[in-house]
C-alpha cells in the first residue's frame, strides 16, 4: 500500500497569489501609463519626452504579464508532483527514488514545531546526502513520516 503526499494547498495556492499580484499590477500600471491622462500630463516634461515613472508604467505591464504567465505554467508543470512512500522506496516528485535500504537516519526534531524532517541516506555512489520534506511543499507528510520510520526500524 503506498502512501500519497501531494503537492500542498500553501504552495498551491501561493502560486495563484503571485499570477493574481502580476495581473493587478499589470492592470494598474497599464492603465496608468495608457489611459489615465492626468498620470501621462504629470510625468512629462515640457518637451514631450515622458519621464522614468512614466516609461516605467508604459513598459512593465508585457513583463508583468509575462511573469504571470511563466508562473501559471510553471504551476500547471509541478501541480501533480508528490511524494509517494510504497513498500521499496520513497519516490520525491516522481523523480528522486530512495530506497529504505540506503536511509542511514531521518532527522525529525523539527517536525512537530516547524514542519520539517531531513532524510540522510547514501546514493548509488555511496555519497551521503540529505533530503529535507517540508510541509510547506507536501501536505499529509505525517502519515511518510510514520511510514518512514517504520521502515527503517
Amino acid at each position: 500500500m503506498a502512501i500519497e503526499a501531494p503537492l500542498s494547498k500553501y504552495k498551491r495556492t501561493n502560486f495563484k497569489i503571485y499570477i493574481v499580484v502580476c495581473l493587478v499590477l499589470a492592470a494598474w500600471f497599464a492603465y496608468d501609463g495608457y489611459i489615465s491622462e492626468r498620470f501621462i500630463e504629470e510625468y512629462t516634461d515640457e518637451d514631450g519626452n515622458p519621464q522614468w515613472e512614466l516609461v516605467l508604467n508604459q513598459k512593465a505591464p508585457p513583463v508583468l504579464v509575462a511573469v504571470a504567465a511563466f508562473v501559471g505554467v510553471y504551476f500547471y508543470a509541478v501541480r501533480g508532483r508528490k511524494l509517494v512512500a510504497d513498500e521499496k522506496e520513497l519516490v520525491v516528485a516522481g523523480r528522486k527514488r530512495i530506497a529504505y535500504d540506503a536511509i542511514e537516519a531521518i532527522d525529525k526534531t523539527h517536525f512537530e514545531q516547524k514542519g520539517f524532517f531531513t532524510i540522510v541516506y547514501k546514493d548509488a555512489g555511496g555519497a551521503e546526502k540529505r533530503q529535507r520534506l517540508t510541509d510547506r511543499q507536501y501536505d499529509n507528510l505525517g502519515p511518510i513520516l510514520d511510514h518512514l520510520v517504520a521502515q527503517i526500524t
